[in-house]
């Protein structure tokens, strides 16, 4: 009776039900040392719910690590290293990467382990291919939910666009593109993967305002991160054997 009752104490008080259970397991010279090993408890399990939710949510398409990742080939600018990357700081501060390079060079391998790194450390990601975002925003357009479908994506820490410049887009779908990264600036930070150097992102936006004023945006705290290497892919690939 007495367990059934803190449970639904629990309830009321949005702790979790598994609290009610967690206490059965706890052993405390005092009550504040089993009221602080039980809100300890409780904290564990809140980040470790929050991890999940945000791994699950963020889009990716496999999940990588830093484990093993290699930075012979990469370039990184003299305000960035691996473990500042891993730390995440540059999320906090709002800051962008642009991740440029060959095809099949390690680009989409290291922002999606960043990202999965930021939600361990209970950030909000959202990580896109950015030919399938453009589609899904004309999609939620046609729909009416637009507004809907854009304060999702503003709520995350960190944005992720994979492939930018690799599909070519319709005006429309590029206007709406622009109001996502507009939409960003200097809220969240974003990382981007291109294969295509500035001077060619005119192909993406048409437009060369547009296309000067997302730049500028970008750029303005941003770091450019350079894949020099051959394609990773190719150097494994089963033709080669």
């Amino acid at each position: 009776m007495l367990q059934q009752e803190i449970t639904d104490c629990c309830k009321v008080l949005k702790l979790g039900s598994s609290m009610a259970q967690t206490c059965q397991n706890i052993q405390a010279e005092s009550h504040q040392e089993f009221l602080h090993k039980i809100l300890l408890e409780e904290i564990k399990r809140r980040k470790a719910e929050k991890k999940t939710r945000c791994l699950n949510s963020a889009g990716f398409y496999s999940i990588k690590t830093f484990d093993g990742y290699s930075f012979d080939e990469v370039k990184l600018p003299a305000a960035l290293t691996p473990e500042l990357l891993s730390q995440g700081e540059f999320i906090d501060r709002k800051e962008n990467l642009v991740m440029y390079g060959n095809v099949g060079a390690g680009k989409t391998y290291l922002a999606t382990a960043i990202g999965v790194a930021a939600c361990n450390a209970g950030k909000e990601v959202k990580f896109f291919r950015t030919a399938a975002l453009v589609n899904l925003l004309a999609e939620q357009k046609a729909k009416g939910n637009l507004t809907k479908f854009l304060k999702s994506i503003n709520k995350a820490d960190l944005l992720i666009l994979d492939e930018w410049g690799y599909v070519p887009l319709e005006r429309d779908g590029a206007r709406l593109l622009f109001q996502v990264i507009s939409d960003c600036y200097e809220k969240r930070s974003v990382i981007l993967t291109t294969n295509l150097e500035f001077s060619k992102w005119i192909t993406i936006f048409y437009d060369e305002q547009m296309t000067a004023a997302i730049i500028d945006r970008i750029v303005h705290h941003g770091h450019m991160i350079i894949f020099d290497g051959p394609s990773n892919r190719l150097k494994g690939a089963l033709m080669n054997n």
